[in-house]
């Protein structure tokens, strides 16, 4: 639509009905009067028909630029005054009759009608047009915002693109985005105006009064206002001071919270347009969207500051410098990450006082330079931290009571934020950050703060831990080295002399015994490291009457200590005063629930070594335990398994004799009577000589299988002939061929032919039934005391023990009696078993 024609659109919106009517009906009656002055006087058709184009260029030029309102009446006016002045029959120029003049009412009437409607429902398609116009431009203007928004323009940027416009947008003097802030103040963050308007830019206004901004903070929603009141310094008396007769409202609202808002305001009479304030919301959903993002980039940023900060600080660690350079730049790095701050590093030095071991920034530097003590009073932030041991912030410190804070205040600390740093479960000390506005730092300092004193506690601990992980590695490295000392069967001598060695060398110890107790008051040296060894060497055997560590642990069973062997009586004592020994801690070594020994150590030197000395030297004691207890429980274990082995041995030696001797040599006689029965039967009897060779069938099947039975028990011509024959029998019963080596002279010891016995046969037997395989070798042969067996057989392979088999129960047998026992199984290439028995030992 033209703007002239928008113009007189507006023009005649703005008429009420009725006044509307009777306008167009006037211009009816009017047009018909003049029609019917001029049309009386014409006669020539030529001047009708001027006379009638002029009518209807009359006509569409009301209706083009006034309204079709008046241009209905007006031309079935003219048509009227035609047919009435001009067509035949006329009429007088007269006023016309009633009748006449009720035709003409109704005519004009009706023609007021149509133009009504017809302008209605022109102005309804001029709204439309305008209203899908305005959309048109409304979508393109939220398109712009988006793309600026999805390009990741800065937050200021976005901004005053926004205001712009919405303000061109909804046809506004001035739009204004604001940022609310805690006191109830608002940040001017974007702005635009229409030329000659001037409105504070990046001013920080007073959210008070009547207006836009302030109904916006108090609901939370679009709102829309007529006036704005305020006083000097706030949002609405600059827009006052504008003029603003109309203003718009929407909040913008970021993750849930109100952040701020976007206020539209118009100089104009009629306002802004109606249902403005719902369609700038869309505009402040595009704006959240962008300090979404933005906050969202910032906190990365941050987390890659901090974290950047972490690995500096960790590389620092693990490059095991000193904690004074750790600290340092732990300060720096938070003062640097938090901006215009600074931050402190205070250790509790447990009596009232804390120590400043680092600072970052120069204010606070110059006030408390490191090393300063400081007392642990009032409601400062780093009184409060140490004292309670959490987090705590003062956003302003003019209230707060205590040195430290007056000291604070000196300095134009305006807020300050400290966390506590807690090493394991000790509260060590406290890190603060503070700025010297009174503007409070953000909500998450705490938690930001947070991160920074586990570093710092992470620093000290590693600092403290260095040391202690050290001398664990050492530790544990010397009970390895021990250990693999006692796996290998070392002498117990060997080992004894191992711990004390390792002991003194991790101990940094002058002197170091291994002893064991005897009946009475002595005891054997069994190990000495240091000066005095050769005086008193391993093997010597000596009183532990009097004083020293030696007969305190005895008496009290726990570990002790001798500050001093000063006034000390004894023998021990009399060695000690000779070797210049000064200390000495002793720890018991305690075998089984009962004291065996002692490890005792001594020192020359003045100083007392370390309060976990005794702690420390028990550990090893519990080594030499171990050792002992190991190698006690070992031979016992071999030796319970030897005497096992050997008693079930016996007893299936024993249960195959009475097998023998009674079950079966009853069946051989009953076997014998049977046959004398058969001899005289009547013979003439058949059913009873059947029945009678069935009996002594079944008898002669009985015997066998008790044989077998009495073979796999023990077989008796392993007792009789030793294990070459029982090996050749196995041979000759084996389901496989087997082929046999053997080189045997003499009989073996019988748990050492019955173990070699079954462990042929339970390879024979597995050959048989898993291996599938065409022949066996089986060797056999004595050397050096040694019996070595070797069966192989040509099958599958793949036998696995560890599934479970009757391989488990031969190496246990195997294993009692001192030997070995391996086997080799590879898939495709057969199984090989070779054990290794020794004979001497038997």
């Amino acid at each position: 639509m033209e703007p002239h024609l928008a113009a007189g659109w507006e023009r005649a919106r703005r008429l009420p009905l009725g006044a509307e009517t009777a306008l167009s009906f006037a211009a009816g009656a009017v047009t018909f009067t003049l029609s019917a002055v001029v049309l009386a006087g014409v006669e020539a058709p030529v001047v009708a028909g001027l006379l009638g184009i002029v009518y209807l260029v009359a006509v569409i030029a009301i209706a083009r630029f006034a309204s079709v309102v008046y241009a209905v009446p007006v031309g079935m006016a003219a048509l009227l005054a035609y047919d009435w002045f001009y067509l035949p029959p006329t009429h007088p120029l007269e006023f016309p009759d009633s009748v006449n003049l009720l035709d003409l009412v109704v005519y004009l009437a009706v023609s007021v009608l149509l133009g009504g409607l017809a302008a209605h429902a022109a102005r309804r398609a001029a709204a439309a047009e305008r209203a899908r116009g305005e959309i048109a431009e409304e979508q393109a203007g939220l398109r712009r915002v988006a793309t600026l928004v999805a390009r990741g323009a800065a937050p200021a940027e976005t901004f005053g693109f926004v205001a712009a416009e919405i303000g061109q947008l909804y046809d506004a003097e001035v739009t204004v985005v604001f940022r609310y802030e805690p006191d109830r103040t608002g940040t001017v963050v974007g702005l635009w105006t229409v030329p000659g308007a001037e409105f504070p830019h990046a001013a920080r206004l007073r959210v008070e009064g009547v207006g836009a901004a302030a109904l916006v903070l108090e609901t939370g929603r679009p709102v829309r206002t007529e006036r704005f009141e305020g006083t000097e310094g706030s949002i609405s008396h600059c827009f006052a001071q504008l003029g603003a007769r109309s203003g718009v409202g929407a909040p913008i609202t970021v993750d849930g919270r109100l952040w701020g808002a976007v206020v539209a305001a118009s100089t104009r009479s009629d306002g802004l347009p109606v249902g403005s304030e719902g369609h700038i919301a869309a505009f402040t959903e595009l704006v959240a969207t962008a300090i979404s993002n933005a906050q969202a980039h910032q906190d990365l940023r941050l987390l890659a500051d901090e974290q950047a900060a972490l690995r500096r600080v960790a590389t620092l660690v693990a490059m095991e410098s000193s904690p004074t350079e750790v600290f340092a730049t732990v300060t720096d790095e938070a003062a640097g990450v938090f901006g215009r701050v600074d931050c402190a590093l205070l250790r509790d030095e447990g009596d009232g006082t804390m120590n400043v071991v680092a600072v970052g920034g120069a204010g606070m530097a110059a006030r408390y330079p490191v090393g300063t003590q400081l007392p642990v009073d009032g409601d400062g932030v780093a009184a409060f931290v140490l004292r309670e041991g959490r987090a705590r912030r003062i956003d302003d410190y003019r209230s707060a009571p205590g040195a430290i804070a007056a000291g604070a205040r000196e300095q134009g600390v305006g807020s300050a934020v400290g966390c506590p740093v807690v090493v394991g479960e000790r509260r060590w000390g406290a890190i603060v950050v503070a700025r010297p506005e009174p503007e409070p730092l953000p909500p998450e300092t705490e938690a930001r703060i947070a991160q920074f004193a586990d570093l710092v506690a992470t620093a000290i601990a590693n600092t403290e831990a260095r040391a202690e992980v050290g001398r664990l590695a050492e530790e544990q490295a010397a009970l390895r080295r021990v250990a693999t000392l006692v796996a290998e069967g070392a002498a117990p001598p060997v080992v004894f002399d191992a711990v004390a060695g390792e002991m003194g060398s991790l101990m940094d110890a002058d002197h170091l015994l291994v002893c064991r107790y005897e009946s009475g008051i002595e005891l054997t040296v069994l190990a000495h490291r240091g000066s005095s060894a050769e005086e008193v060497p391993p093997g010597v055997r000596i009183s532990h009457e009097g004083d020293s560590v030696e007969a305190v642990v005895r008496r009290s069973g726990r570990s002790a200590r001798m500050e001093s062997y000063e006034g000390a009586r004894g023998l021990i004592a009399e060695h000690a005063h000779a070797a210049g020994l000064r200390v000495a801690v002793g720890a018991p070594i305690v075998v089984d629930g009962r004291l065996w020994g002692v490890v005792s150590a001594g020192w020359n030197r003045e100083h007392s070594p370390p309060a976990d000395t005794e702690q420390r030297m028990a550990l090893f004691a519990q080594l030499v335990d171990t050792a002992i207890a190991n190698a006690d429980s070992r031979a016992e274990l071999i030796a319970s398994r030897a005497r096992l082995v050997a008693a079930a041995d016996d007893a299936r030696r024993r249960f195959e004799r009475d097998l023998h001797d009674g079950v079966q040599q009853r069946l051989v006689s009953l076997a014998l009577d049977l046959h004398g029965a058969e001899a005289i039967a009547p013979s003439d009897n058949d059913q009873l000589v059947g029945q009678l060779a069935l009996i002594n069938q079944g008898l002669a099947d009985a015997l066998d299988e008790l044989r077998d039975l009495s073979r796999g028990i023990h077989p008796a011509i392993l007792s009789e002939g030793g294990l070459a024959p029982a090996l050749k029998a196995l041979a000759r019963r084996s389901a496989i061929p087997v082929q046999l080596d053997l080189a045997i002279d003499g009989r073996l010891g019988d748990h050492v032919e019955v173990a070699a016995f079954y462990v042929v046969s339970e390879a024979l037997t597995n050959a048989a039934k898993h291996a599938r395989a065409s022949t066996v070798e089986v060797s056999a042969q004595v050397d050096d005391g040694i019996l070595r067996l070797t069966i192989g057989d040509d099958g599958v392979g793949g036998a696995d023990p560890a599934r479970g088999s009757g391989l488990t129960g031969l190496t246990d047998r195997v294993t009692a009696l001192g030997g070995t026992i391996g086997i080799a199984s590879p898939p495709g290439r057969g199984t090989s078993l070779r054990v290794e028995l020794p004979i001497a030992s038997q």
